[in-house]
C-alpha cells in the first residue's frame, strides 16, 4: 500500500488543480448525489481522455477513484477493487495530498463494505492525515466532510459513541447539505434518544425539501425519517416517507443500491405493525433478495482475492525455485488465513440466510393463519365469497376434486371445502340452514361421486 507523504503538491498536479481536478470532482459529486449513473460514467471517460492527451497520469487516477466509488454504491466490489488497483499504481509515488486523501477515503469505504473494519479505520486515518496537510480549497472541504463522516461511522461500529459524535459534528461544520444532520439523527436513533433524533432529522428533512431535489440527500433523509416514525409508532407517516425513499431510489437508477435493502426491511416492519401481512411478506422477500445479492457480491470479491493470492504465489514459486519450501510455507499460511476469513464470512452469511428463511416462514404461517380464520368465518356466515377465498388459501385442492369427478357442482365443492375445514355435520346444517338429515344425504352423494370406499372416513379422504 502507498506510503504517507505529507508534503505539498507537485508542480504538475498544482498546474491542473483548477483546470482539471476541481471541475472533475465538482461535477462528479453533483452527478453522484443526483444518481445520474450514465452521465457520471461519461464524465469520467471524457476527463480520462483529457488526462491521457495531457499526459496527466494523476488525473487518470482520479477518474479511476471516481469509478471505484460508483461501483461501491452499486455493490460491484470486484470492479471497484480493479479501479482502485489501477489508481494505486499511478499514485504510488504521488506527492499530492488531495489525491492521496481521496484515494484512501474511497479505499476505506470499500474495506468497510468488505467488512474489513480495521483496514477501513487505518485507511481513513491515512486519508485524514493527507487532507489535513493539504492547502485550503473547496475540493479539500468536500473530501474532508466525507472523511469525517466515515470516521464517525467506523467509531460507532467500534462502540466509541462519544468520539463518533465529535466527528459527526466536525462533518456538520464542513457541509450544510443535511447529510451530516441525517447521520447524527441515525446515530442518535440507534441510541434510542427520540427527541434529539427528531430534532436532527427534521433539520435534514427541511433542508432536503427546501433544496427540492430528489437526490442522495433526499433519499437518505426520507429513509431515516421513516425509521424515526417507526420508532415513534407513527406507521402511516413511516409508510409515506419510505415509499417516497423507494421512489427516489428507483428514479436515480439504483446508484445507491445499498439503501434499497434497508428501505425494504423498514417497509416490512411498517406493514407487520399495521397488520398487513401480505405486504409485509412481499417486502421481506424483497429484502432477502437484496441482502443475498450483496452477499453474493461480497463472496465473489473474497474469491477473487484468494485466486489472486494463489496466482501470485505460483508466479513467485517460478521465479524463486531455490526458496520453494519457504514460499510454500508462506503460501499455505496466507491461503489458510484467507480461507479462515472466507469461512467465517460464509458461515455468518449462511446463518443470516437461515434466519431470514425462518422469518419468512413465520410470516407466511401468520398470513395463512389469518386467511384460515377469514375463510372459516365466511363458511359460518354462508358468505358467497367463501369458495373463491378457499381456493386462494388451498390452491389446487378444488382441482384435485374435479380431476376425480369433473361433474361436481359448486354447492358440492363448497360442502367438500367445509368438510376439509373439519366442520361437523351439525355445524354445516346450522350454517347452511338445512336439516341434519340433508347433510347426511349430501355426504352419501359425495362418497358416490368421489368413489370413497364405505370403510374410509370421509374427513380423512378429503384431507387429500
Amino acid at each position: 500500500m502507498l506510503l504517507i507523504i505529507l508534503i505539498s503538491c507537485s508542480p504538475e498536479s498544482k498546474k491542473y488543480e483548477k483546470s482539471f481536478d476541481f471541475p472533475l470532482m465538482k461535477q462528479n459529486e453533483e452527478l453522484r448525489m443526483a444518481g445520474e449513473y450514465d452521465s457520471l460514467v461519461i464524465l469520467n471517460k471524457k476527463y480520462y481522455r483529457i488526462a491521457e492527451n495531457k499526459r496527466y497520469e494523476e488525473g487518470k487516477a482520479l477518474c479511476y477513484v471516481n469509478l471505484a466509488e460508483l461501483n461501491i454504491s452499486l455493490e460491484n466490489y470486484q470492479k471497484s477493487q480493479f479501479f482502485l488497483n489501477a489508481a494505486e499504481n499511478i499514485l504510488k509515488d504521488s506527492k499530492n495530498n488531495i489525491h492521496l486523501a481521496r484515494f484512501y477515503n474511497i479505499y476505506s469505504r470499500l474495506s468497510s463494505e468488505m467488512r474489513r473494519r480495521d483496514k477501513a479505520i487505518e485507511y481513513n486515518s491515512k486519508a485524514l492525515e493527507f487532507i489535513q496537510a493539504a492547502g485550503e480549497s473547496e475540493l479539500k472541504r468536500n473530501i474532508l466532510f466525507n472523511i469525517y463522516l466515515r470516521q464517525a461511522t467506523y467509531l460507532v461500529g467500534k462502540k466509541q459513541p462519544d468520539k463518533a459524535l465529535i466527528f459527526f459534528n466536525k462533518a456538520r461544520t464542513v457541509d450544510d447539505s443535511g447529510m451530516a444532520d441525517c447521520a447524527i439523527s441515525d446515530y442518535i436513533y440507534m441510541h434510542k434518544n427520540k427527541d434529539s433524533t427528531y430534532k436532527y432529522i427534521t433539520l435534514a428533512y427541511n433542508k432536503a425539501l427546501k433544496n427540492g431535489k430528489e437526490d442522495g440527500v433526499a433519499l437518505y433523509t426520507n429513509t431515516i425519517m421513516g425509521e424515526y416514525y417507526i420508532a415513534d409508532k407513527q406507521y402511516d407517516k413511516a409508510e409515506e416517507v419510505l415509499k417516497k425513499a423507494l421512489r427516489i431510489n428507483l428514479k436515480i437508477k439504483g446508484i445507491y443500491a445499498y439503501y434499497l435493502k434497508f428501505i425494504y426491511n423498514d417497509l416490512r416492519v411498517v406493514y407487520e405493525n399495521k397488520g398487513e401481512k401480505e405486504k409485509a411478506y412481499f417486502y421481506l422477500k424483497a429484502y432477502t433478495e437484496a441482502y443475498n445479492k450483496t452477499n453474493t457480491s461480497l463472496l465473489s470479491t473474497i474469491n477473487q482475492d484468494m485466486e489472486s493470492f494463489i496466482t501470485e504465489t505460483k508466479t513467485d514459486t517460478e521465479k524463486h525455485k531455490s526458496k520453494i519450501q519457504w514460499v510454500i510455507f508462506l503460501s499455505f499460511a496466507g491461503f489458510s488465513l484467507l480461507a479462515i476469513y472466507a469461512w467465517r464470512i460464509i458461515n455468518t452469511l449462511r446463518k443470516r440466510k437461515a434466519d431470514l428463511k425462518s422469518e419468512a416462514e413465520d410470516l407466511k404461517n401468520k398470513i395463512n393463519d389469518n386467511r384460515q380464520e377469514e375463510i372459516i368465518e365466511m363458511a359460518r356466515t354462508n358468505d358467497p365469497r367463501f369458495l373463491s377465498s378457499f381456493k386462494e388459501v388451498y390452491p389446487g385442492y378444488i382441482d384435485q376434486l374435479l380431476a376425480i369427478n369433473p361433474s361436481l357442482e359448486n354447492s358440492e365443492l363448497i360442502f367438500c371445502a367445509m368438510l376439509k375445514l373439519h366442520f361437523s355435520s351439525k355445524e354445516i346444517a346450522n350454517y347452511t340452514e338445512v336439516q341434519h338429515r340433508t347433510i347426511q344425504q349430501k355426504k352419501y352423494r359425495i362418497r358416490k361421486k368421489l368413489n370413497i370406499p364405505t370403510e374410509t372416513d370421509i374427513y380423512h379422504f378429503l384431507m387429500l
